[in-house]
Formats: C-alpha cells, structure tokens, sequence
C-alpha cells in the first residue's frame, strides 16, 4: 500500500486543555470525513501557554493527559493513523516534554518523540522565546513504519536542521514531518521555503501541520498549514490564519521517482575542511591544534 490520504489540522490553540481536545474532536472528525488515513495536529495541540505557572497548572504525565487520551480514542473510532504535533506533557525530576505521538488503527500508541532542537532565539521586534528554560531537549530523532510508508517526526524549530531529516532520509523516510507553531515574523519570512527545500533536498513528501492566529496567550503564529511533494510542490495549503482542515492524495513511490531523478542521498560524499590564506586560516589552525590537544 503506497497510496493515502493525508491530512494537516491547523487549529488555534488556547490555554484551555479541555477546550482544544473539543475543537480537536471536532477538526480530526472532519479530516476523517473527507477520507483521510493518516491526520496530523500541530505543535502544542494541548495549549498554547506562554506563562509557565499557568502551563504547571494544566500540565499532566502522558498516562492522564487529556490530549493522549482523547487520541487514542479518536484513532480508534475513525479507523486512522493520528499524529498529535506535540502536547507538553510532565516528566521525571519535575521537567516538560514537548513530546509528540503517532496513534495508531485501533488507538494503540506507536511511538513518541521529544522536540530535540529548543527555540532559544531574539527576533527584530523584540519577541524572545527560551524554550530550554521550560522544556527537556529530546535525544534521539524517531521514524516509524507504517502500512504505506516510513514517516519520520520532527517538531516546528527541527525543520531549521536539515541533518536531522537528512539522517530520517537515509534511514528510509519517505515521508517527513514537523508539525509547528512558528511566530508570524518568521514565518513570513522562512515558512514556506523551509518546508520546501527539506521536501526536495531529500526527495520527500513533507506534512506540516500549523497553529495560526493570535492566542489566548497574547502569542501570534503563522498558520499556513502545508503539504509538498518530493519534487517541491504544494499539494495543499491553509493560506490562512484560521482553523481548517487540508488534505492531499499521496503515493509514496513519487518519493522513490524524485530520488532516482536527482540522486543527492546515494551522491553523498564524505569531506573535510581546509581555511586558506590570512588571519583565518591562522586562527582556525590554532583552534584545530587546539581542539586536537583537548
């Protein structure tokens, strides 16, 4: 089986758990309705909470959030492969997981993954976010194998680090994934062209499922849910801020073709670095020599 029915739910998360799994039945209900396999929700599904006391307060373990909760069932009454974006769930010591899960045809849980790269960053309107002051990195990236394809996780910041989609390529995915709730500033700027350089410079479909619009939280995201073909097209968008439902028909062996049409992951070649002339090239020398000693 190559070929599915993928959707992306772009949703508008508020503070309120409760209040998203109702709109998340709601939006996972229609993306079934219109014949979809496999569904995707996007980066922090359970609530969008900028304040951590106010996070703390609805914050729960994997086995009692409500988020998990309620998609495993959802899995389970639609007959679908769900993929909830991310949630922030507890964890040992008293830490945050921003944690992402793959449910599978009858609501068993597949897999999980733990957003490895943390959205440490100043931007030009004075918006700053330290997400590794609230969340545990992940360490380990995650694929899965599913009956019409290997689909590898990733979350929102990860699509900035194409080594990690690259290593989820080479290990046989077909289909890549990063769910997001990316400020509006930079999605503007980078959104559309990130999701589509990772599709093409791997020969992948990419499924990228947004948050868009201002939030409870006072947080403003881009939305503009995508899907893009191996080759770089956009099959379907939400070219909007507001809660929506996109789908798209995809045949996995088209990631298959685009490889073989331009085959940059079998061309790979292993290389070094030399600095020449000028101060640079000194400098990197005495840290190379440096680095070597250590």
């Amino acid at each position: 089986m190559s070929t599915f029915r993928a959707a992306a739910i772009q949703m508008r998360s508020g503070t309120d758990p409760q209040a998203n799994v109702a709109a998340l039945e709601q939006l996972v209900g229609e993306a079934a309705a219109k014949g979809a396999a496999y569904v995707q929700t996007p980066e922090m599904t359970g609530a969008v909470q900028r304040n951590r006391e106010g996070l703390a307060a609805v914050l729960r373990d994997e086995e009692n959030d409500p988020v998990v909760r309620a998609a495993s069932r959802l899995a389970a009454k639609h007959g679908i492969h769900l993929h909830i974006g991310s949630t922030a769930i507890a964890v040992e010591a008293g830490k945050i997981a921003n944690r992402a899960f793959l449910f599978g045809r009858k609501g068993e849980k597949i897999t999980s993954y733990d957003k490895i790269h943390m959205f440490d960053v100043d931007l030009d309107n004075g918006e700053s976010w330290r997400e590794s002051a609230v969340y545990a990195a992940g360490a380990d990236t995650v694929i899965a194998d599913l009956p019409f394809g290997r689909i590898g996780l990733a979350i929102c910041y990860d699509i900035r680090f194409p080594q990690l989609f690259r290593a989820q390529a080479e290990a046989g995915a077909s289909i890549l994934t990063a769910p997001a709730a990316f400020t509006r500033q930079t999605g503007e700027a980078h959104w559309h062209v990130l999701q589509r350089a990772r599709a093409i410079e791997n020969g992948a479909f990419v499924i990228s499922a947004a948050q868009g619009g201002l939030h409870e939280d006072g947080r403003e995201t881009y939305g503009h849910s995508l899907i893009v073909s191996p080759w770089g097209k956009v099959l379907a968008e939400a070219d909007h801020v507001e809660p929506a439902v996109i789908v798209a028909d995809i045949d996995t062996t088209e990631s298959a073709a685009a490889r073989r049409k331009v085959p940059n992951l079998k061309n790979a070649r292993p290389f070094g670095i030399r600095v020449a002339g000028g101060e640079a090239a000194s400098e990197a020398g005495e840290k190379k020599e440096s680095i070597a000693a250590s």
